[in-house]
């Protein structure tokens, strides 16, 4: 955990640092109420140690203002004439525990176990409460398709292994969603999936984020930062868009697949970091190799289990499958009344192209959920771009488009002339003799 000891006494600020980095812990120190706000503006902590007289004042005061501004972070009182009064008046206030001095490194331990334990409760009262608020659809491997069986059934076979799996498809296809499922079906499912979006960030701070970095490694680094090839130990990490990862970091990562050893920036200590790497990218990272934006040899470790997820376009049977799921997902949702889909609203939903995919079906069904009000929706449900979809630029013309019956006439021949392989057979579809069609070549110049 990351601590902060405020004691106005030096030999105890120094004692209890020593103590806490010992036992594993990061900590830093402040000598009063204002340098102890300070510190807290400038970094998160997990755990305050507040000693109860702080010169002429008191912590008693300086604690509602902690838990005001950052309620995130618990507090433990520390006294060395320690009161049931004064106790039951700070956990009152809102700290966690107290701490009576002087305290020996098994006691203070204790404290920093309860601590942590406290602290883990919370987040997944946290992560609990994320998910209600942002549900996602029950994400299904059920399909008709035989490829998409066999992509599953490899996907499933790999999960329990610790080999590193290669995603690859276009935006919205559903790879984050492929990654959770071969996490929750291997034998790390107890432990952290650990996400980092890769496009999302310059190279200094994703090498930061990835592997972390010590205090004053590069401006901004006020603390130390574990990093979430920590943070997944034991656990996988996914390496979500990996095409778009710096090709200074790529030598890093090799590292971490190759040998399981990175270092914090700044940092030359080697650590260790029993992870699982699951990579997506919706790039070609063979073409990205050969352009030499991609290490080739990162690529053939990454590329151990590949699987390729396809568009939705290429799941037509599919596709009624997941509107429908969605359909009663968002209905029960938001309370809407929506149970089914019209015979036209299907057949809209299966001949449209879907260039977004998954993500793009899920907001239109969504969409339509919400602004439908009977049990069946319908065409005027549904997005604009699906109801009536645009009908594809030609430079032929068709007929009911401004132009002479003539010139529609010539289009007509043109085509008939490129799908027949002699005159004769043109002539017969087209109802005239063969003298008649030669004239009308020769003045169309076809």
């Amino acid at each position: 955990m990351e601590l902060l000891v405020i004691d106005d006494d030096p030999l105890i600020r120094t004692a209890t640092l020593q103590m806490a980095e010992d036992a594993g812990h990061y900590a830093e120190a402040a000598a009063d109420g204002p340098s102890a706000l300070r510190i807290l503006g400038e970094a998160r902590f997990d755990l305050v140690l507040l000693d109860l007289q702080l010169g002429h004042t008191s912590g008693l005061e300086l604690l509602p203002a902690i838990l005001k501004k950052y309620p995130a972070t618990s507090v433990v009182m520390v006294t060395g004439n320690a009161s049931i009064a004064t106790a039951v008046e700070a956990m009152r206030i809102g700290a966690l525990d107290f701490l009576e001095k002087p305290f020996t490194p098994e006691l203070l331990a204790i404290t920093l176990q309860k601590a942590r334990l406290h602290r883990r409760l919370t987040q997944q009262v946290e992560t609990l409460s994320e998910q209600i608020s942002t549900q996602q659809p029950e994400a299904s491997f059920a399909s008709s398709s035989p490829a998409m069986q066999r992509i599953f059934e490899v996907l499933f076979r790999a999960a329990d292994t610790d080999a590193s799996i290669l995603i690859l498809g276009e935006s919205g296809t559903g790879k984050t969603l492929a990654a959770r499922a071969v996490h929750a079906h291997s034998s790390r499912r107890t432990k952290p999936l650990v996400t980092i979006n890769c496009p999302s960030l310059s190279r200094e701070l994703i090498e930061s984020e990835l592997f972390g970095h010590v205090r004053g490694a590069f401006t901004g680094a006020v603390r130390d930062s574990q990093g979430k090839v920590n943070a997944a130990d034991g656990g996988s990490l996914f390496l979500d868009e990996v095409g778009e990862l710096p090709r200074e970091v790529q030598a890093r990562l090799l590292r971490l697949l190759n040998d399981r050893e990175y270092e914090r920036v700044g940092e030359s200590q080697v650590r260790r970091a029993d992870v699982r790497v699951i990579a997506a990218t919706n790039l070609d990272l063979a073409l990205a190799t050969a352009q030499g934006t991609f290490r080739e040899d990162l690529f053939f470790r990454l590329n151990v289990i590949t699987v390729t997820l396809p568009p939705l376009r290429e799941r037509h049977d599919d596709i009624l499958t997941f509107a429908e799921s969605y359909l009663q997902f968002f209905a029960r949702q938001y309370r809407r009344p929506a149970t089914a889909f019209s015979a036209v609203a299907k057949k809209l939903l299966t001949l449209y192209t879907w260039p977004g995919n998954l993500r793009e079906l899920r907001n239109a069904i969504e969409r339509a959920v919400i602004l439908g009000n009977s049990q069946l929706l319908d065409t005027d449900d549904l997005p604009a771009s699906i109801a009536q979809p645009p009908r594809p630029e030609s430079s032929t013309p068709q007929p009911g488009d401004p132009i002479s019956i003539e010139a529609l006439t010539d289009v007509h021949l043109k085509l008939i002339l490129q799908r027949t392989s002699t005159l004769t057979e043109a002539a017969r579809i087209l109802g005239i003799d063969e003298a008649t069609l030669y004239r009308r070549r020769k003045k169309s110049g076809l």
